[in-house]
């Protein structure tokens, strides 16, 4: 076995006496110590929970600055399916959810974008074309530690304003000898209707070494399938109106506004606009949607680790890390489509205080039935190279190396190579009904033209198909030189680290849309193609049962399901060209080539100088760890785009941007740079037995969003009445910069059992808000408002017969003004749309503050412990509802609050543990919002796990989890609670497996 001895600072050595355990703080992991007399320690290997709970709260008390770890055995025994999920125990970290698992991580109040994923000191690229690393993907086999370093470092990267998390991996020559671990389960999930009933998840984890410890092997495979249901209410969005002209005065309970009035009847103005006016605006929902989303996902992740030591002082490692995780998802819903909002096709509402309608019954529009099919593939690489060399008791060198990758591609569908959506439905109608008066969810009914509230399949037409390719990729290239100096001259100094680091990162991705193919809107009708055979009725009424207004009480109780290939083929086979003209029905999403790729590259050079000193005050042992870090980054981003020709009123419900045919490519390229300073000073000190202060002030950085640093202009694709809206990025966009401060105050008092205490305050600049200016576009004219659609305006109006999109639609094809294809193309003559244009700029400064705590006890030897964290945080960064100026708030800011409490003796171990994250900002902006770019909160949400293990021997261990036993649901909402977004259930899961060790 290698003897390894460790160089310690007097603070850290008494700790350790005290502990009597083998774990020393990271940093300090691999110092070796010159020939000097040396306190003896005896190791007590504490194993299970509690030696876990040992190990996390050594690396806690013995850390510069503030840091929360979670150690391999404690990974092991959550029942957690991932390492978000594992996070999220720690004081301060919660997640978001995909597919009901955790997904990405918050800490402190600040989003996945402003957090910095690394892999033993790496860095890590986002999970394709974003900043963001998916912590879905990772499974706890192979993972010795996760740290969450909350303060500033100087030798670490940087990007993580809220923590950098620290995925620390096991290494062969850690661990001399052989070991294999083998793990088995079966995975129920309660909300499986289409895959198997039972999947399977299997790890395992070898590691030897040889040639008398100096060269090691490790390797990790996990794989995982499971098979579920996801049950969804949506609206995509709420659109906010201003003309309260435009809402119909209707007798009786016909036409309710509880809106606060004036003397004069009209809507008090408790609003304000962009401008800062005041206003009385009401709010209505763009549509309601039901699905059902069957989903088969597989993920695969594998690890290697090779390590030789040619001499004592040496040690060469090699590692490389992948996964491979598919998810595809066969997806069918149901919903109705508001054409207008504005208020004027309103024969029924219903307006609560704040102005939002929790009741509409709203003439045009449409109503469909949709079936989605997608199949994505993230497929993650990082292989390095780490040489550590000892060159003496006083010097120690570090080089690191690794070139890493993360590509995520929607077209996995190796027959469709896209994202599908197919929606048919029917505009014969008289009138939609949404209500949301009662109940969790809201509910809706359609009029049709038949008499009744269902629509027969004879009736079913072809609004439209699209199909999206959009894959991205994110790589890093990192090269880290890293410098530990003991220096002997000064008592108090301990140690000198400096370094360098060259960081080029780049993150590109491409969009190819198939346009709205099949009409699209009805128009015109091809309600032959479909036989009433090809439907399915079924019964909505189990739907969203674990909510109030869902199951037996939801409307509509029916739904139709179609098959989708068959849905495919006879619209290839009729929609032709011949019968469709341009408009003729394509699976292709690359019909008329790219329609946009971007590519974002960042060059980053650091350097960086700390120093570590241990001395006494008085009786105080006081350590204290003083840096600086410097970086200079150059940017650039490309872009290719396609060159705007028309919009078309295509049919009353669409809207459709029309682009130039062939011709060159449109690149544009911009350029920006910055460079920053960030220092950083860390003090603890114990000022009595095992109460430790520590204060930290440090500055940290989070380099701007993605998609906020593209270069060139967007528009939408799909412009209807009230969503002309486009973008422009800005590469030369500066990085926020914190200045941070931590104190805490922590109480060692028994074994594994601690209390503790934290504030902290940032104080954020260069905070990036939204500018949006009214903006037009030569060469892009509207057909909306133009002579011809006030024409028939007039008409209608003179004829008595009611003014809606539909209306107006057929009266203008009526007189003449129609093409081949059945569309309105806009004249030159026609007024330029009016499009909303926002921009990103960087803005003033904005604090964060909050409070952490937590509780960790162990009841002596009868085996039982809890835990309990939480966090409060507040700034002066939330949305403010009642503006309707563009706003750019901290996503994520939020309450949280973690509970576990374990039974751990004679072989048995029960954990349970439940976490809670209260409503935050999810981010601003909906996908068929009005232009203010409203928010989207989600509600409160709070799950219970359980797992229950029990060691048959030394070598066995057979375990029980069950994850989300309180069937917690997903919901979300707009500017108030009212204003209903989206609702997803996934009911339980529980895991039956065993565990092999030797």
């Amino acid at each position: 076995m290698r003897e390894q001895k460790f160089r310690l600072n007097r603070l850290s050595a008494a700790l350790a006496a005290v502990m009597g355990v083998a774990m020393v703080p990271n940093t300090f992991a691999a110092e070796e110590a010159p020939a000097v007399d040396e306190p003896t320690i005896e190791v007590i290997e504490v194993r299970g929970i509690r030696g876990s709970l040992y190990r996390s709260m050594d690396i806690k008390r013995g850390s510069n600055g503030v840091v929360d770890a979670i150690s391999s055995e404690e990974l092991g025994k959550f029942p957690d399916t991932n390492l978000a999920e594992s996070l999220q125990r720690i004081t301060g970290v919660t997640v978001s959810r995909a597919n009901g698992e955790g997904s990405q991580i918050t800490v402190r109040g600040f989003g996945p974008e402003y957090n910095l994923i690394t892999v033993n000191g790496r860095q890590m690229p986002g999970t394709g074309y974003t900043r963001s690393y998916n912590l879905e993907n990772l499974s706890s086999e192979g993972v010795k530690t996760l740290e969450v370093v909350k303060t500033a470092r100087a030798e670490t990267p940087t990007g993580g304003l809220g923590a950098t998390v620290n995925i620390i991996t096991q290494k062969p020559l850690d661990n001399p000898g052989q070991s294999f671990n083998l793990s088995a389960k079966g995975i129920y999930d309660e909300s499986n209707e289409q895959g198997d009933d039972i999947t399977p998840e299997v790890a395992a984890i070898y590691s030897n070494t040889f040639l008398d410890d100096d060269f090691g092997i490790m390797v990790s495979v996990s794989q995982q399938e499971r098979d579920f249901r996801q049950q969804t209410a949506n609206v995509q969005g709420w659109v906010a109106q201003t003309d309260n002209s435009r809402l119909p005065i209707l007798a009786g309970q016909q036409g309710l506004d509880h809106r606060e009035k004036d003397a004069d009847g009209n809507p008090i103005a408790n609003f304000k606009d962009a401008d800062g006016n005041a206003i009385a605006p009401f709010f209505m929902p763009r549509d309601l949607n039901f699905s059902i989303s069957d989903v088969e996902r597989e993920r695969t992740n594998g690890m290697v680790s090779l390590q030789y030591s040619p001499i004592d002082s040496l040690v060469i490692t090699a590692d490389y890390m992948g996964t491979r995780a598919l998810t595809a998802t066969n997806g069918f819903g149901w919903g109705i489509w508001n054409s207008s909002t504005d208020g004027s096709p309103l024969i029924g509402y219903e307006i609560d205080e704040n102005g939002t309608g929790v009741y509409s019954e709203i003439r045009g529009g449409d109503g469909s039935f949709t079936a989605e099919r997608n199949t994505t593939e993230v497929r993650a690489d990082s292989i390095g190279l780490n040489l550590d060399w000892s060159a003496n008791e006083y010097w120690r060198f570090t080089f690191d190396y690794h070139d890493s990758s993360n590509k995520i591609d929607n077209g996995a569908d190796k027959g469709l190579g896209s994202a599908a959506q197919i929606i048919l439905g029917s505009d014969q109608l008289t009138s939609k009904v949404y209500d949301y008066r009662t109940g969790d969810i809201p509910n809706y009914l359609i009029n049709w033209n038949n008499g009744t509230n269902q629509l027969s399949p004879g009736e079913i037409d072809s609004n439209f198909s699209q199909f999206i390719h959009s894959p991205g990729e994110s790589d890093i290239q990192q090269a880290q030189f890293n410098t530990n100096w003991y220096p002997e001259f000064y008592d108090a100094l301990v140690k000198v680290d400096f370094g360098a680091s060259y960081t080029k990162q780049s993150m590109s991705g491409t969009t190819a849309w198939s346009g709205l193919r099949g009409g699209p809107g009805f128009n015109p009708s091809y309600t032959e193609i479909f036989p009433d055979g090809m439907f399915q009725a079924h019964d909505a009424s189990g739907l969203l049962d674990a909510l109030g207004g869902g199951g037996s009480s939801i409307n509509p109780d029916y739904y139709y399901t179609f098959s989708f290939d068959e849905a495919i083929a006879r619209q290839l086979a009729y929609i032709t060209p011949e019968i469709a003209g341009d408009n003729y029905y394509s699976i292709d999403p690359y019909i008329d080539g790219i329609d946009s790729s971007s590519l974002v590259e960042e060059e980053t050079l650091a350097l960086y100088l700390t120093t570590q000193w241990g001395f006494d005050i008085g009786d105080v042992a006081v350590n204290v760890n003083l840096g600086l870090r410097y970086e200079q980054t150059d940017t650039s981003s490309t872009v290719k785009q396609r060159v705007e020709e028309q919009v078309v009123w295509a049919s009353p419900t669409e809207w459709i941007m029309k682009y130039v045919d062939g011709g060159d490519d449109n690149y544009l390229t911009q350029t920006g740079d910055y460079d920053v300073w960030l220092p950083m000073l860390d003090i603890d000190a114990e000022v009595i037995d095992d109460v430790v202060v520590r204060f930290s002030a440090g500055k940290t950085i989070a380099r701007p969003l993605l998609g906020d640093m593209v270069a060139g202009r967007s528009l939408s694709g799909s412009p209807k009445i009230g969503a002309r809206r486009g973008g422009s990025g800005n590469p030369g966009l500066l990085p926020l910069e914190s200045f941070n401060l931590d104190l805490s105050l922590e109480y060692y008092y028994a074994d594994a059992s601690y209390a503790a205490i934290g504030l902290f305050h940032k104080d954020v600049d260069n905070f990036v808000s939204r500018s949006t200016s009214q903006t037009t576009i030569d060469g892009l004219h509207d057909v909306y408002n133009s002579p011809r659609y006030l024409e028939a305006v007039s008409q209608l109006e003179t004829a008595g017969t009611a003014v809606n999109e539909n209306t107006i639609f057929e009266q203008m094809i009526a007189n003449g003004y129609g093409n081949a294809d059945g569309q309105i193309a806009p004249l030159d003559s026609d007024p330029l749309i009016v499009w909303d244009l926002t921009s990103p700029v960087n803005s003033n400064k904005k604090s964060v503050q909050g409070i952490e705590l937590a509780f960790q006890h162990v009841f002596g030897e009868s085996g039982f412990g809890l835990g309990v964290n939480g966090t409060l945080v507040e700034g002066d960064v939330e949305f403010d509802p009642y503006s309707l100026a563009q706003q750019q708030p901290l996503e994520g800011l939020g309450n949280s609050a973690n509970f576990q409490a374990f039974y751990e003796k004679d072989g048995l171990s029960v954990k349970f543990t439940y976490a809670w994250r209260d409503s935050y900002l999810i981010g601003v902006g909906q996908s068929q919002g009005s232009a203010d770019a409203p928010p989207q909160y989600a509600k409160d949400f709070g799950q219970l796990d359980a797992s229950i293990n029990y060691d048959v021997n030394e070598y066995l261990t057979v375990f029980l989890e069950g994850i989300n036993l309180n069937n917690e649901v997903e919901q979300g909402y707009g500017r108030f609670e009212e204003q209903f977004l989206f609702a997803n259930q996934y009911g339980s899961r529980y895991a039956l497996g065993a565990r092999v060790s030797f």
